[in-house]
């Protein structure tokens, strides 16, 4: 943590009547929520606690982040970033997880002390799934702080509740995602995942997704921080619908922004790797461990990686109700947002 510590953002409590109606809901969380900044990030309980070890952690200019609004591609991007900046380590890729390669900052925040020991009660006699348990649930400004550079880092914080990594001169790529895909992902996750434990239907989770009620929300402001850089020259904002739709070209922009450059032959290699086919069976990426550990639902994590698929969850009813919220959010922006429709055309939503 750096000596001059900043002033953490004034934070307040969830209401009462919200919480005790979101607790039976979402089983991973045991306390509670908190409303962080001016613009009201949501957050578990537990950022009371280290949110000041995440807002003054001490980037170093060397490092590199990932970051995004959750389930935008962020995965498949921090793979993509770490055999870019590694020379195309395949042989490490393969044989050391991406959590380990590439750490997640602020997951600890997620898991709650009463479900962390439900955790080691249900791994209880496999000393090497009880320390991963543990280990998820140390804090990541502890862990970082021990790497050796050149470090990676993935968060999804939006910047106003980052440590400054502007300014230091860390290297920054922003993955960003349509907010149907998006929430229909995120879903399936928090139904997944035990340190969420969501137990509800998708018309009530997109309820809370749209009215900023689930982690790192709310969505627009997120997406609107880090377009407002997109044209800093330690920025990269790049959408994952465009990753998909010109892989080959993606791959030689975050080259290019890396300072790397690669042949055609390479990066047809590296796109092989990174086929969804290929990666979704990945056991360093798909959050394998997890899943051996019974944290996560097996097959979960990495799930289809196409977009446009939220039409097979979306009733026409909710999707009008979305659409009038993404076109009022795009108002008065000069956000231009990629998406794929129903037919699996690119289109440019512009208002």
């Amino acid at each position: 943590m750096s000596d001059q510590s900043r002033k953490l953002p004034k934070y307040k409590m969830l209401d009462d009547q919200k919480t005790k109606e979101m607790l039976k809901k979402f089983k991973g969380e045991r306390t509670g929520w908190v409303l962080v900044g001016e613009r009201n990030y949501f957050f578990p309980y537990r950022y009371i606690e280290q949110g000041e070890g995440f807002y003054n952690f001490k980037a170093r200019p060397s490092d590199t982040w990932v970051l995004s609004y959750p389930r935008s591609g962020t995965t498949w991007t921090q793979e993509l970033v770490w055999l870019l900046s590694n020379n195309l380590d395949f042989e490490t890729a393969r044989t050391k997880y991406l959590a380990d390669r590439f750490p997640f900052l602020e997951f600890s925040m997620f898991n709650h002390p009463a479900v962390t020991e439900e955790f080691l009660k249900l791994n209880e006699g496999d000393l090497e799934k009880q320390n991963l348990c543990k280990k998820i649930a140390q804090s990541g400004y502890e862990v970082l702080s021990d790497l050796p550079s050149p470090r990676f880092i993935k968060s999804h914080f939006p910047l106003s509740l980052l440590p400054g990594i502007l300014d230091v001169g860390c290297k920054i790529v922003y993955v960003a995602r349509n907010p149907k895909d998006v929430a229909v992902s995120w879903y399936h996750l928090n139904k997944a995942i035990k340190t969420q434990g969501y137990q509800g239907t998708f018309e009530e989770f997109w309820n809370y997704f749209q009215n900023d009620l689930t982690p790192w929300s709310p969505y627009w402001e997120h997406l609107k921080e880090a377009w407002a850089q997109r044209n800093h020259p330690n920025f990269l904002f790049m959408f994952y619908e465009e990753m998909q739709q010109n892989f080959f070209e993606a791959i030689q922009k975050v080259s290019k922004f890396l300072g790397k450059s690669y042949k055609k032959k390479d990066i047809q290699n590296l796109m092989e790797y990174l086929d969804i086919k290929n990666f979704r069976n990945n056991p360093m990426v798909n959050s394998s461990e997890l899943r051996d550990c019974h944290i996560i639902t097996a097959g979960s994590f990495v799930r289809n990686g196409q977009s446009g698929v939220w039409s097979d969850t979306f009733t026409l009813k909710l999707e009008a109700k979305a659409d009038a919220w993404i076109n009022e959010n795009l108002k008065n922006t000069d956000l231009i947002f990629p998406c794929v429709n129903n037919n699996n055309t690119y289109q440019i939503i512009k208002n």
